[in-house]
């Protein structure tokens, strides 16, 4: 399967670049598939903040790396919290990195993250990655959820979207390390997950 993304559909929310609908429905469906067996061979987690606090996604990733947090930190380790190693990326993933990264270096990280009826994601920016000329690169699947995105600096203007099923966002160029979340999603609004909720995918390269 070949991307071929529209750039009359591209948006922008805060610099952060919006591909609506990238991902057709047999993909969505295909790629979903994969991430299946991904969460077979690296089981999702609830991470917990250095602080003790129960995060409310759950989480796994595929690559060289996966990104985990826990008491001692927030970081980038190459095995799971069981001691596998992280299963390859799926190749559909990879696909809409090419599509939209702008030539970047390939992915080494693929994290999954997944919103149950209830779950957020507070304002972040992704800084754990040495190499900030690459983009972080965000595919959502399943349930819609509202995409919150500032500046550069913690307290600036933010901007929502909702984004849904197949759609792609990018953070990257003076965007790549903006503070952004989730705040909440429309448990049920999609029939891609037959129990509901969101899946979100962000691949980026770590070194």
């Amino acid at each position: 399967m070949t991307l071929y993304p529209d750039p009359d559909r591209r948006r922008l929310l805060n610099g952060a670049e919006l591909w609506p609908g990238l991902l057709d429905s047999d993909a969505q469906q295909a790629l979903l598939e994969d991430l299946r067996g991904v969460v077979r061979a690296a089981p999702l987690v609830q991470p917990v903040t250095p602080g003790g606090r129960k995060m409310s996604v759950r989480m796994t990733a595929a690559g060289r790396f996966g990104w985990v947090s826990d008491r001692q930190g927030y970081r980038y380790a190459e095995r799971h919290p069981s001691g596998v190693a992280w299963p390859p990326i799926p190749r559909l993933a990879l696909e809409v990195w090419r599509a939209v990264s702008g030539g970047a270096r390939a992915p080494e990280c693929c994290l999954v993250n997944f919103y149950g009826e209830g779950a957020r994601m507070g304002l972040h920016q992704d800084r754990d990655e040495a190499d900030f000329s690459c983009p972080v690169v965000s595919i959502s699947l399943g349930d819609d959820g509202l995409f919150r995105v500032g500046g550069t600096e913690r307290g600036g203007r933010t901007a929502s979207a909702w984004l849904g099923s197949g759609d792609v966002a990018v953070l990257g160029g003076p965007a790549r390390l903006a503070w952004h979340g989730v705040d909440r999603i429309r448990f049920g609004s999609s029939r891609l997950l037959p129990q509901g909720g969101r899946i979100n995918l962000t691949l980026r390269v770590v070194t």
